[in-house]
């Protein structure tokens, strides 16, 4: 009966998510309430959800002050000296506007959402490539695959989500993957390479090849922002280079440091009350959206945890795995995570499906965080979904159909996870084999 329970709760969570029925959010709180409620645990549900939600309110603080920080960066205009930097740089060589293309969109990624990524980086790069003549495809091809690799920064989503799912610290998924996403930049950048070579050997062939120099009187890559000394920029420079560094050794819990480096930067860029109330009010809406919907999650995994519907859901995923199969699920979780996040939504996969294979990964020796850092393999795929809001911004940005996109980034989409994948298994932070257990 249990076992029933729990995959009819999974199964209607994802389809009302899936048919755009009810949002993630309410989603990750009725759901799980009303089966609780049916399943005889309405008196349970209140130190259940309240466990849910104390276990992940890390991951929910460092959402947000990560989110608010790279604001400040992006508002004050840290990036700013890079974009001009990069449309000197280019001077009219299509191979060196795509590979710039990738360091920006590589660059602007950083604040771990995907629609400032692509207005930023579109912004910058599409006037070049109009005056070029470069495929705006190409564009949107490397936009997107930049974005995809840098999802699995903490604050991205899928990090956290598998995070939160799993209850455990966002840094034991991230910072043993920070080799395989160093591999897969530089992949990027190879891919961006070929491509640009392509444009450049197509455009001669054509008689379209090429504008000697560019106009530096393009349109500037960024909405206008508010004025910043040079003393702020250095101060936002050092703090931002300090923070990646105590982010990557560890230093501090990571809510820690994005609080810490979060005070510090609203002191140092809005010096009055007023200026910091209306940072704060501009930016609230995106901060409300991400970190309500971890504390949500929070609802969901405290009532299915505490309930045992993961536990015998677990139970009839090992009895139903091939048994020669059990001990390579980190790798099945892998490969299994690009249909997934394709075909399903973030929330659908890490929410609904990672807890089940994680719990029944346990059985052959692979723990919780190794099942998460094979969850975010498919991250590069999931993003040429048609659930994925800003690709329909990326596409309509750049002036491209959604299905010639898709066709067009599809292969290096999927080379670009199975590459990371590979750096995973050669890194050993995803097993190949479990654990014998005694």
């Amino acid at each position: 009966m249990l076992t029933f329970l729990a995959y009819a709760l999974v199964a209607v969570f994802m389809t009302l998510i899936m048919t755009r029925r009810l949002s993630p959010l309410t989603a990750l709180i009725l759901v799980p309430v009303a089966f609780a409620i049916i399943g005889g645990f309405a008196a349970d549900m209140g130190p259940m959800m309240l466990d849910g939600i104390t276990r992940l309110a890390p991951t929910g603080i460092m959402l947000m002050f990560a989110i608010l920080y790279f604001a400040i960066m992006i508002d004050t205009g840290l990036f700013e000296p890079f974009v001009r930097w990069l449309v000197r740089v280019v001077h009219g060589d299509p191979t060196k506007v795509v590979m710039g293309t990738a360091a920006l969109a590589l660059l602007v990624s950083l604040d771990g959402d995907g629609s400032t990524t692509y207005m930023i980086t579109t912004a910058a790069m599409l006037p070049l490539y109009r005056r070029l003549g470069i495929r705006p495809l190409v564009l949107a091809c490397v936009a997107m695959l930049s974005s995809g690799v840098m999802n699995v920064l903490p604050w991205g989503g899928p990090s956290a989500r598998a995070a939160s799912a799993l209850a455990i610290d966002v840094a034991d998924i991230f910072v043993p993957m920070v080799p395989a996403m160093l591999i897969c930049i530089v992949w990027i950048f190879y891919v961006a390479y070929r491509l640009g070579n392509h444009e450049r050997r197509r455009l001669a062939a054509i008689g379209g090849m090429m504008v000697a120099e560019v106009d530096e009187t393009l349109p500037d890559a960024r909405v206008p922002v508010a004025p910043t000394s040079r003393g702020r920029m250095a101060v936002n420079a050092v703090l931002t280079a300090v923070l990646l560094l105590t982010l990557v050794t560890a230093v501090f819990p990571l809510p820690v440091l994005f609080m810490i480096a979060f005070a510090i930067a609203l002191l140092v860029n809005f010096r009055t009350v007023a200026e910091q109330k209306g940072f704060l009010a501009n930016h609230a809406g995106n901060v409300l959206a991400v970190v309500g919907l971890i504390f949500a999650a929070g609802v969901f995994t405290g009532i299915l945890s505490g309930t045992k519907m993961v536990d015998a859901m677990a139970e009839s995923v090992i009895r139903i795995i091939p048994a020669p199969l059990g001990p390579y699920l980190s790798v099945v979780t892998g490969v299994l995570s690009i249909p997934f996040t394709f075909f399903i939504s973030n929330d659908a996969f890490y929410f609904g499906v990672l807890p089940i294979l994680a719990k029944a990964g346990q059985s052959y020796g692979i723990t919780a965080a190794e099942m998460g850092r094979a969850s975010i393999i498919g991250q590069p795929v999931h993003l040429l979904s048609p659930l994925v809001p800003s690709t329909f911004l990326l596409v309509g940005l750049v002036g491209v159909d959604f299905d010639e996109h898709q066709r067009f980034t599809l292969k290096w989409a999927l080379l670009t996870s199975f590459l990371m994948l590979a750096a995973g298994l050669v890194t050993a932070v995803i097993p190949v084999v479990g654990r014998a257990l005694p």
